[in-house]
């Protein structure tokens, strides 16, 4: 084992589930060390005394709805910044209000994600939660922000829609096709998928700012960030 191996927590309480997970970290990082966790109780006594560079959980654990929040707070109180991906079966707009009154960095709908998408996700988190060197110049790219921010308050997207964003930033004023967002969606790419990223864009902005309306559908074509 290198001693950079990342130790990551799987907490799932399907088991199914949980060796899925288990087997796309192994592919995302053979070096990792995976700890599966099927209960709160367990997890929480993992978490609370142990240091862990990502956590994975669901927020319903057996009968516990809110078991997942639990264990975030906990988490939370550490003060450790690591890094959760939320993995659970609630829409995307519950989601958002968790994101809201939690420190989670970011969200996986059940069924609604693919093996590529998950493993580019973890590797995203883990390089995020990297310490910069001494002599590392900050980096200001959006793709690899823990949030972004619009009008000073923290935006709560998931990764592929920060990198939706962020192109349609880069081309500002322009009208970015269907065909080049498919590039930045790593999975499920088709029209549809990409108008839910727009829409949950569109509601995290409108969360920040009721009137927002810079950001127009082109029919037929694709969307354009048009907003000052």
């Amino acid at each position: 084992m290198s001693p950079a191996a990342p130790r990551i927590a799987v907490v799932e309480d399907d088991r199914p589930t949980s060796e899925q997970l288990q087997q796309w970290l192994r592919a995302a990082r053979p070096d990792a060390v995976i700890e599966p966790f099927f209960t709160r109780e367990a997890a929480e006594a993992a978490l609370t005394t142990q240091r862990f560079d990502l956590v994975t959980l669901d927020l319903e654990l057996g009968r516990e709805r809110h078991a997942g929040i639990a264990l975030i707070n906990a988490l939370n109180k550490r003060s450790l910044g690591t890094p959760v991906l939320v993995v659970s079966a609630m829409p995307a707009a519950v989601y958002r209000s968790i994101m809201k009154a939690l420190d989670a960095w970011d969200y996986l709908q059940k069924t609604q994600f693919e093996e590529a998408e998950f493993i580019e996700t973890v590797l995203a988190l883990l390089r995020a939660n990297k310490p910069a060197a001494a002599d590392d110049a900050p980096t200001l790219d959006p793709l690899w922000q823990r949030s972004p921010l619009w009008r000073g308050q923290k935006l709560n997207l998931p990764l592929t829609a920060q990198r939706i964003l962020a192109t349609l930033l880069e081309r500002r004023g322009e009208v970015v096709s269907y065909e080049e967002l498919f590039d930045v969606v790593k999975s499920g790419r088709s029209k549809d998928n990409v108008r839910k990223h727009v829409a949950t864009i569109r509601d995290a902005l409108r969360d920040v700012d009721p009137g927002f309306d810079g950001l127009e559908n082109v029919p037929m074509r694709g969307f354009r960030w048009s907003a000052r």
